[in-house]
């Protein structure tokens, strides 16, 4: 762990590492201060890496748990554990330009997420922001807080997966469009602390409202949950590397740079199926003062 520099970049979540040789492989004591700090902060960006070998980045993931596999995008890299993305001047989208929890429609959406870019746009831009959805739960009034515990949210990907990959290849009838149903308050399984589950993406609808009684209160929870109070956002240097917890934070990989090209890789570790305990702790306080206000 010599040499490790963990610096946070909110009074919220997230945090720089420094001190850490991604590419070069790291043991056991280093891997365990690594892991303490993604649990504490939520998203950690390690600065001054150089590229990482496929196979390093997957065993690095591989120590969080076992690799998830992608419902509909095309392997691209020789290695199929690695998620080629890119988006350049024909590409008909760009991927992760809206505010997500990856792949959330799955019944065990990913745990972790772990990005090196590779390329950045020679005119800047291609930031990712992350919101923290420990403390969307938290500035809630707590009236609002138990009223949402109760309910569950139907995560969809029919309107978003067709189609998305046809320029690299892929074939709608070979692609999977997952749905699940998941709680709107998830408790996170190693920390215990609770967050809101609920994205603009893959969030289709509220059991048991109906259609307009459950549409806006996702506009209003998708309103609250993408707050600035409640966001990082950050800014690519060639090579760094993000780790973050899907089962914490939203992002939104920007779209600022067409006709230039941004890519990297991406490798992605299987979670388990959210779930809600009710006799967890509630939060003990916030470092983020909002307006007031109830959602209904």
């Amino acid at each position: 762990m010599t040499g490790i520099d963990v610096r946070p970049v909110s009074p919220v979540f997230g945090a720089e590492v420094h001190g850490v040789d991604l590419a070069a492989g790291i043991d056991d004591a280093t891997f365990a201060a690594v892991h303490a700090a993604w649990l504490d902060h939520g998203v950690l960006a390690f600065k001054g890496q150089s590229p990482m070998p496929a196979d390093v980045q997957i065993d690095f993931a591989r120590r969080l748990g076992p690799l998830h596999e992608h419902p509909a995008a095309p392997a691209e890299h020789e290695n199929a554990a690695v998620f080629v993305i890119r988006t350049h001047r024909d590409s008909p989208i760009s991927n992760g330009n809206g505010w997500h929890s990856d792949v959330s429609c799955d019944v065990e959406p990913p745990s972790a997420t772990m990005l090196q870019v590779r390329l950045l746009p020679d005119c800047g831009g291609g930031d990712t922001l992350f919101a923290d959805m420990e403390a969307a739960y938290a500035t809630l009034d707590p009236a609002d807080r138990a009223r949402l515990r109760d309910l569950e949210a139907v995560h969809a990907s029919e309107h978003v997966y067709p189609g998305r990959y046809a320029d690299r290849g892929a074939d709608d009838a070979a692609i999977d469009t997952p749905w699940a149903i998941h709680p709107v308050v998830r408790t996170h399984p190693e920390t215990g602390r609770r967050s809101l589950f609920v994205n603009p993406s893959f969030t289709v609808s509220i059991e048991g409202m109906d259609e307009a009684e459950g549409t806006a209160l996702l506009d209003r929870l998708h309103e609250h949950c993408t707050r600035p109070e409640f966001q990082i956002r950050h800014r690519w240097d060639p090579y760094d590397v993000l780790l973050w917890d899907n089962r914490r934070v939203q992002h939104f990989a920007i779209w600022d740079y067409w006709p230039h090209e941004r890519s990297g890789h991406r490798v992605t570790v299987q979670g388990t199926p959210p779930s809600f305990d009710p006799d967890g702790p509630e939060p003990d306080g916030s470092p983020i003062r909002v307006s007031p206000g109830r959602l209904a």
